[in-house]
């Protein structure tokens, strides 16, 4: 459970930070990461609840985690609705960001803890032989991809100066909040911890 605050505190504080920044800047892939960060709130908040009633009486959903698995998926898809119009106009206006650094600092950063996080929540489960554990784990991995985006995305405007760079970035982050919005969707229905767990439970 301490991993699961963890990575909600976490995303609370890069979100806040991003989409700041994002802002300031006028980098969309940014500002797209920090409101991706928030939406992972709410499915952290779902997963810590889920943790908390498996330990207390061994239930692995109930009716708040369809719930916030809902708004997680809804949320999701208006960022991706978002990002993909915004990407487009700036693309076609040739919108440059102002700078990418703090994407870049922020990318980074991103990726070691991510790292880190997936590391102990991997081991974390195996150790307790936790499905929903190691499932949460495989999952925290789309944040990895991610940040690497907006490394890739805010390195490449740093370099070239093509603010095209930017919007790839957008539309790249807005493809996987769209995997993300359906897998919320499709673990509240289903009930499953997550899209990738029976794989990662064979390989356990």
């Amino acid at each position: 459970m301490t991993l699961a605050v963890i990575t909600v505190l976490y995303n609370i504080g890069e979100g806040l930070i991003s989409v700041y920044l994002g802002v300031k800047d006028e980098t969309l892939s940014l500002f797209g990461f920090g409101v991706d960060s928030f939406v992972e709130v709410i499915s952290g908040i779902g997963i810590w609840h889920m943790l908390v009633r498996i330990k207390s009486s061994g239930e692995e959903r109930d009716e708040f985690e369809k719930r916030a698995l809902r708004i997680t998926g809804t949320a999701f898809y208006i960022l991706v609705a978002g990002l993909i119009i915004s990407a487009i106009y700036n693309f076609i206006i040739g919108h440059k960001p102002e700078t990418t650094f703090w994407g870049i600092i922020i990318s980074l950063v991103s990726i070691l803890t991510m790292s880190l996080l997936i590391y102990y929540k991997l081991k974390t489960g195996r150790a307790l032989d936790s499905r929903a554990i190691i499932a949460d784990a495989n999952c925290t991995k789309t944040c990895l991809y991610l940040s690497i985006i907006l490394l890739a995305a805010s390195a490449g405007y740093e370099i070239t100066g093509f603010g095209g760079f930017d919007s790839i970035g957008a539309l790249l982050i807005a493809y996987f909040s769209y995997k993300e919005g359906r897998e919320a969707f499709e673990k509240a229905r289903t009930g499953k911890h997550c899209g990738c767990e029976t794989e990662e439970h064979q390989v356990h």
